[in-house]
């Protein structure tokens, strides 16, 4: 794997942060370094600037409307954006759907679908999980009835991200109950503006309206909109999860984050000097810091083979594990660092025009809310032990 960086991958990079810097709204730069929620406006603003600039669908091939990059232009680009501010991209559409429909869609299914999610014109969120099928997908429920040249659709998502936001879902459903779990699933697109769809929120305990309920009653979806053959689903939610595992490592994010704690420890005081001179905590420091350049070096692997035709494979699920750890990590570095002033919960103090006053330094009010808000981490995408069950599995034969 070579690592050096040539010429025409430094300019790219710079041409990267000029971009970020004459595009990224600085409220929306202010709100990441200070750990302040992003409103819709802040994530649909950039993402349409990337797409006009041809680079929001930035994993794609050429082929499909994509750059074409290469493994070392897509790691800078996702570098430089962490180091300039940027949000993170919402992955439903770019990175999740769009894929799948570029793999396994009818010509048709690309034409219609592809340009919206090349443009950010239209939005999208992800309907797998319920109330009783979590990481243990295969036992959903949601059911789905063919009538003619339609789907008639009943059930309940659940932790659906940014169902409120979305102007299409895509779901697993089930449309053969008598099959083996796997084999009776179909991938189905459906319009949220149908009749029969409503979402409900559920507030987190960062105070935060990320995910919802999304409940289909009677909802009447064209077969025309289910990806792949009837009953094949389960090829598509496949490949579909392999590309979110590899997303949810954010090694660029935890990179920010230790930049983040090593400047609120050489802040916070300690017996007279300041925490970044307490030998133990300095020590902390850098072990975490090693932990995400021996993530992302992982990372670095599965891109290469990427790059070479390969796709995703179970192996990605150790880069899951990995990096939800990392990030809880840095969390509970972050409320030692703030010490006391960690204790008061202020989640109101997250969002950008709050009328609260922050206790204690204001690099402190997110550190609690962050930290109950990155449990969530090592569940969502498959859960940390089944991730566990896969390596060993298809990973290790055991």
């Amino acid at each position: 794997m070579d690592l050096a960086l040539k010429p025409e991958h430094q300019a790219f990079a710079d041409e990267v942060r000029d971009f970020a810097r004459n595009n990224l709204s600085p409220t929306t730069k202010a709100k990441t370094f200070a750990g302040k929620h992003y409103d819709r406006a802040d994530h649909v603003d950039w993402q349409k600037a990337l797409g006009r600039k041809g680079w929001l669908p930035y994993t794609w091939p050429k082929k499909y409307g994509g750059p074409g990059w290469d493994v070392t232009q897509r790691f800078l680009f996702e570098n430089v954006l962490a180091e300039e501010g940027a949000p993170r991209i919402i992955p439903f559409g770019v990175k999740m759907v769009g894929p799948v429909i570029y793999t396994f869609g009818t010509d048709e299914q690309k034409e219609r679908f592809l340009p919206g999610i090349r443009s950010s014109d239209v939005a999208w969120c992800q309907g797998y999980s319920e109330p009783g099928a979590g990481s243990d997908l295969a036992n959903l429920r949601t059911r789905a009835v063919r009538e003619g040249d339609y789907y008639i659709v009943n059930g309940q998502k659940t932790w659906t991200s940014f169902a409120h936001w979305a102007d299409w879902i895509f779901c697993l459903v089930r449309t053969n109950p008598d099959a083996k779990p796997q084999e009776g699933i179909s991938f189905l697109l459906i319009d949220m503006k149908t009749p029969g769809v409503s979402v409900r929120p559920i507030i987190m305990m960062d105070g935060a309206h990320h995910v919802n309920d999304v409940f289909l009653d009677n909802v009447k979806v064209p077969v025309a909109n289910r990806i792949g053959k009837e009953g094949e689903g389960w090829t598509c939610a496949k490949f579909l999860l392999a590309n979110e595992r590899l997303g949810i490592a954010e090694v660029p994010a935890s990179k920010r984050g230790v930049r983040s704690l090593r400047d609120i420890a050489r802040t916070e005081p300690q017996n007279g000097r300041t925490l970044a001179d307490d030998p133990a905590f300095a020590a902390q420091i850098a072990d975490i810091d090693l932990q995400v350049q021996a993530l992302e070096m992982s990372e670095l692997r599965a891109l290469s083979t990427m790059a070479l035709g390969g796709a995703p494979g179970p192996e990605v699920s150790t880069l899951k594990i990995r990096g939800s750890e990392i990030q809880q990590r840095i969390a509970e570095l972050t409320m030692e660092a703030v010490g006391e002033y960690a204790q008061p919960y202020q989640p109101g103090m997250l969002f950008h025009d709050t009328n609260e006053t922050p206790i204690g330094p204001d690099h402190a009010p997110p550190a609690a809310p962050r930290y109950f808000n990155m449990r969530k981490t090592s569940i969502y995408g498959g859960s940390n032990e089944i991730q566990k069950n896969i390596v060993s599995k298809m990973v290790l034969g055991l």
